[in-house]
């Protein structure tokens, strides 16, 4: 009995489980009860402009110093990463915890509203404006031409039949010293093969400069640079000073805050206080709490100087930007959405600040 009893509230349970109701994701929009909405929160992007120098050593190498007295040449494969330039930019993001709803009178119509695919309100009976992207991060893009030379195709046959790198090194240097002769007999006129005009002399210089280079990468190696635009989001919630944005390597590019293997930069956000203090009359305040389920909600930006810079202290950019996140949340009164009149209203997608309103009378 008591297993008989252990099947049916196990089966019970299964049935349960599969009844229950499916949660999805919330989506702001049009509802019975009202208009759901977001106000968004603004973030700064640090957009980086980089180039990346990829050092590919020679097959002879080792032997630069010995055979042709260079210095310096790469013995291990290594890339070299700077910043060119830096630039900051804002874009808006919904702010889960600024979600309000319009309460809409049974008796006016409800009014068209454009939402961003976040649920950010854009515009109410009015089309919603376009929303800038940022700036995405891209991948490498080459700088100069992608054609290189294969130092393998500039091996003579002598080169390659020698019994080893130390003599097929040996070779290849003294090819190229024959090469630079040979360039030098021909600038000074006393080459053998004189060629008959200016164009097949600059064609001959040509071709031997081609087979120096190419000889020559055998010792010193090759290097490849490329561009890449790297990006930083950043959401401010107040003034910061100092803050640890990212850490640069020269070595290894782009490397997180705590990699001591770069350099730091630091963001400091500074609020210029551009907004006006408020004093709110308490009785006038008690009238509007009872009225401000029905209005809309939008937000006057503050303005901060946004500075980005160097361990050292040097600026690389900065800029004034208006940010919601240091302005404060404004009503916008449910009155003026009835049927007597039509409120036609622009709110920015990047700080939820009104950029347009005006109104006529309904139809």
């Amino acid at each position: 009995m008591k297993r008989i009893l252990s099947v049916i509230l196990a089966a019970g349970t299964a049935i349960a489980c599969l009844a229950q109701t499916e949660v999805s994701p919330y989506r702001p929009g049009v509802t019975p009860e009202g208009i759901t909405y977001f106000l968004p929160r603004t973030t700064l992007r640090v957009v980086l402009r980089v180039t990346c120098t990829q050092f590919t050593p020679g097959e002879y190498a080792r032997y630069a110093d010995r055979f042709l007295r260079l210095k310096d040449v790469t013995l291990e494969p290594r890339e070299e990463w700077a910043i060119t330039s830096a630039t900051i930019e804002t874009f808006g993001q919904a702010d889960p915890t600024r979600a309000y709803t319009i309460r809409l009178n049974p008796k006016s119509a409800a009014p068209l509203v454009g939402l961003a695919d976040d649920g950010r309100l854009l515009s109410v009976n009015a089309a919603a404006p376009a929303i800038t992207e940022p700036t995405q991060a891209t991948g490498p893009t080459p700088v100069g031409p992608t054609i290189t030379l294969d130092p393998a195709d500039f091996k003579t046959q002598e080169i390659l039949a020698a019994g080893s790198t130390l003599k097929m090194a040996e070779l290849a240097a003294a090819e190229i010293f024959d090469i630079r002769e040979n360039r030098g007999l021909l600038a000074k006129g006393q080459a053998d093969f004189m060629p008959k005009d200016g164009e097949q002399l600059r064609l001959m210089m040509e071709g031997l400069d081609k087979q120096e280079q190419g000889l020559l990468s055998l010792f010193v190696g090759t290097k490849r640079t490329d561009e890449r635009t790297l990006v930083v989001d950043y959401v401010p919630t107040a003034e910061v000073t100092d803050h640890l944005l990212f850490r640069f390597s020269r070595h290894y590019g782009l490397v997180d805050a705590d990699d001591l293997s770069g350099r730091p930069y630091y963001l400091r956000i500074k609020d210029l206080h551009s907004l006006p203090t408020v004093e709110t009359d308490p009785a006038a305040a008690a009238k509007n709490r009872k009225t401000e389920a029905e209005d809309l909600r939008y937000c006057v930006p503050g303005k901060a100087q946004v500075t980005l810079y160097d361990d050292s202290g040097q600026a690389l950019y900065a800029v004034n930007a208006m940010l919601s996140q240091l302005g404060r949340i404004e009503h916008l009164g449910g009155d003026l959405f009835n049927k007597r009149f039509t409120t036609h209203v622009l709110l920015s997608p990047v700080t939820g600040g009104i950029q347009r309103i005006d109104g006529e009378p309904a139809k």
